[in-house]
């Protein structure tokens, strides 16, 4: 089994941060994740990491959040997905 994390990052239209947070945190994925964590960042933007449980590792069908409405972000969402290679600490 594999671990896949799913990185989201938006960056909000100019002060418009709060209201792209709340609508991260208001964005219902069609399963529930391992773990998921929301971030804010300088300049508005706002990251969104979730952890999943994938046999497939990043091949894996998972669900993630859509692009927000073109007038609450500057840009295009950015996207990336890892596969755990070690953990270690505690």
């Amino acid at each position: 089994m594999s671990t896949v994390t799913l990185m989201w990052e938006a960056r909000a239209a100019t002060g418009r941060g709060n209201e792209l947070l709340e609508w991260a945190r208001a964005q219902v994925l069609a399963r529930d994740p391992v773990r998921r964590e929301i971030l804010r960042a300088a300049q508005d933007r706002v990251l969104v990491i979730t952890w999943w449980e994938a046999p497939e590792g990043l091949a894996a069908e998972l669900p993630e959040l859509p692009e927000p409405a073109a007038d609450l972000i500057t840009r295009a969402v950015h996207r990336w997905r890892f596969e755990s290679v070690e953990v270690s600490g505690g």
